[in-house]
């Protein structure tokens, strides 16, 4: 059995007081998708050819303020795979990272402290013991990144102030069972399934 690290033991490892991290691509494997985020230019690598031969679409939906970071939150949340008090200490923080002054155009760190009943003094209605499990899973899917001790460093692709978001999925198909020859010629497209595995 293994022993789960402290949060306190967690921020003291990961501690970045100078750097922010998480402004490199980040890679995430949750229990049933593998999560990347980064700027759109990291999520699609044209030098690869990646992007070739893939449908795309694409749907744009207004939303006023409220609702926008209500959707903006549950997408993150559902690709994530955020339990329900990760979910809650996001909201939270998003909320704290909303009132965080910018500088050179983004906020780049939000701080947080546990004080009275609350983060920064204020209610979010949970438990300290709450919010320190919510916030270890943040830190474990790298959302956040301690900067001090009640400071941390924001994942720019996770927090914005901005008014549009896009959320990519890609679906794959499952490759063809191994149970075949490599070298059998597909009659559709006449190409062996090695040369399609390598496309």
């Amino acid at each position: 059995m293994t022993v789960k690290k402290s949060l306190k033991s967690i921020k003291s490892d990961m501690m970045s007081p100078l750097t922010n991290p998480l402004i490199e691509p980040q890679t995430i494997q949750t229990t049933r998708r593998l999560v990347k985020t980064g700027r759109a230019q990291n999520l699609l690598d044209p030098a690869t050819g990646e992007l070739i031969a893939k449908s795309a679409i694409h749907t744009i939906e207004e939303k006023d303020d409220e609702n926008f970071v209500k959707v903006f939150a549950a997408g993150i949340a559902a690709s994530y795979e955020l339990t329900k008090t990760a979910q809650k200490v996001f909201q939270a923080v998003l909320r704290e990272y909303e009132k965080t002054p910018m500088t050179g155009g983004y906020a780049d760190s939000v701080e947080l402290y546990w004080f009275g009943s609350g983060i920064n003094g204020q209610s979010i209605g949970i438990s300290e013991t709450t919010w320190n499990r919510g916030l270890r899973e943040l830190l474990d899917k790298r959302f956040l990144w301690p900067k001090t001790s009640s400071s941390y460093w924001t994942n720019p692709a996770l927090f914005f102030k901005g008014n549009r978001v896009i959320f990519i999925k890609e679906y794959r198909r499952k490759s063809v069972s191994s149970d075949r020859d490599p070298n059998t010629v597909d009659l559709i497209n006449g190409k062996t399934d090695r040369e399609l595995n390598q496309i």
